[in-house]
């Protein structure tokens, strides 16, 4: 099996010609023989215009790690360096050793070909002072990056590696190296968002997709992904517009160099080792990206939200409780939801770092406010609660106690079905509209407003957990506790003795 040859995420700006078959056949001569898909990239993204300019001045390219993305890197530096007439190319990282590593991989290419050896007049390799320069002055340089790196040097060419960690001090110091310079181009090689470090990489990403979905190419962007589109949780069984993680299929799609350098046995390894999680950030390219403040309210907006706040609104028993964790565990939310006259309140009781706080917290509500229910998405990272919470809610109502025990009390923990979750964030949605919720304009619920995204499920849609850049669990936790306070809550079934014939 073969990995996809051409990304599933692509945008490029047309061009009349291109340097890249120049770069793809200068790399052969010193040995570098490239996939196709590195010469795909190479081709359409040293695409020029009519008079020769080029077609993209940014080029981004998002591929899971060990698929050779330093081919292309390499590619386009000796075409650079030895053909393309560039005084200064830039060649930056993240790290001082990948900097490093990547200067002595263009170094034994270029010393394995005598003809371009011959031009090289030093190689210079000191602790951060490694640069190839040639007798007639052009000069590659390899930098790590800081807030500093950078200024000072007028770049024709800026490769910009390890891209997924990438800010805007470090764009900020970089960028304007380039505005002296009369055909400048950037490339930014990377792998899937880690979050908030994946500032600009994020930029890129939403310019290529709002690209892709309008139908029009950046005018200055070729933008070229290769990553899985994995089922949710909320996908149908038989759901074909998704990729299943475990699958032969989501590997090769997200890894071009699938046949050539990576195998199924080893990615099956990795699969098998890594987390979930890790597994579908780093092999198959599902990446986290953060939201700019422009991006903020995008589901609901804010004056819609901040309209529906009453400072005097309160709610009357009995309540629903809910819990939600974030993907990472690094913090959870317990949230309510009770009538408030003709309304619906909305409130976030408690939101705290850690999980190890929610079970005593819920015994404590429930002992001071009797909960209609306690609701928790048994899909969800919250669901590794439930066995606990119920151990702690679930007692016998009619056991005697005594004057030093604890009240003793049954409050219902409520498992929602998929079709449950769709429907509780559409309810919410609708009564956020229609002007039928009342909330405190908490902060936490406010933020998590504020970087809320939807997740397409088809016809429908859920809080997307993903890629968001904050804390979602109080906007999660009031969606399900609003459910909850309406939901019918089956009796549990009364326990009898086994029936038993004796002779």
């Amino acid at each position: 099996m073969y990995g996809w040859q051409e990304p599933p995420i692509e945008t490029a700006p047309p061009s009349a010609t291109s340097a890249g078959q120049e770069a793809i056949d200068l790399a052969a001569r010193a040995g570098l023989i490239l996939d196709p898909w590195q010469q795909h990239i190479l081709r359409v993204g040293m695409g020029e215009k009519p008079d020769g300019s080029w077609s993209a001045f940014e080029v981004a390219v998002n591929v899971p790690r060990q698929n050779g993305k330093g081919g292309v890197i390499e590619a386009r530096e000796l075409w650079g360096l030895f053909i393309g007439g560039e005084e200064l190319i830039l060649h930056s990282a993240h790290e001082f050793k990948t900097a490093k590593n990547a200067f002595r991989r263009i170094e034994r290419l270029i010393r394995g070909c005598p003809d371009l050896h011959k031009r090289v007049k030093q190689y210079r390799q000191t602790v951060g002072e490694e640069w190839i320069e040639l007798h007639d002055g052009r000069m590659l340089r390899f930098i790590a990056r800081s807030k500093g790196s950078g200024r000072g040097f007028s770049g024709d060419c800026n490769m910009l590696d390890e891209d997924m960690i990438l800010g805007d001090e470090a764009m900020d110091a970089l960028l304007p190296t380039m505005a002296a310079v009369e055909d400048p181009q950037i490339w930014y090689l990377g792998s899937a968002g880690i979050g908030a470090p994946s500032v600009q990489l994020a930029r890129l990403r939403k310019r290529a997709l709002a690209a892709i979905e309008a139908g029009v190419p950046d005018p200055s962007l070729a933008y070229f992904e290769w990553s899985a589109d994995l089922h949710v949780k909320e996908c149908p069984r038989d759901c074909t517009a998704h990729d299943d993680a475990s699958s032969d299929e989501a590997v090769a799609k997200a890894n071009p160099a699938l046949g050539y350098r990576l195998t199924l046995p080893k990615v099956a390894n990795e699969r098998a080792t890594l987390s979930k999680e890790g597994y579908a950030r780093e092999r198959l390219g599902q990446g986290e990206y953060p939201s700019e403040d422009g991006d903020s309210w995008a589901v609901i907006s804010k004056d819609a939200w901040e309209a529906l706040a009453d400072g005097d609104s309160a709610m009357d028993d009995p309540v629903a409780l809910a819990v939600d964790v974030t993907p990472e565990r690094s913090h959870a939310s317990i949230c309510a939801a009770g009538r408030s006259g003709e309304f619906v309140h909305v409130e976030v009781v408690d939101n705290r770092p850690g999980t190890d706080w929610v079970p005593g917290r819920l015994r404590e509500l429930a002992e001071r406010h009797g909960p209609r229910c306690v609701v928790i998405d048994p899909g969800s990272p919250a669901g590794a609660l439930i066995t606990e919470v119920v151990e702690r809610l679930k007692v016998d109502p009619d056991a005697e106690v005594g004057e030093d025990e604890e009240p003793r009390l049954v409050v219902p923990v409520v498992q929602t079905k998929t079709r449950e979750v769709v429907q509780a964030v559409g309810q919410f949605y609708d009564a956020v509209v229609s002007g039928r919720i009342r909330h405190l304009d908490q902060a936490p619920l406010a933020t998590a407003l504020a970087g809320a995204r939807k997740r397409d499920l088809g016809e429908a849609w859920a809080w997307a957990r993903r890629g968001v850049g904050v804390d979602i669990t109080p906007l999660v936790g009031v969606t399900h506790a609003r459910w909850g306070l309406f939901v019918e809550i089956e009796e549990p079934e009364e326990e009898v003795d086994p029936w038993a014939e004796y002779g």
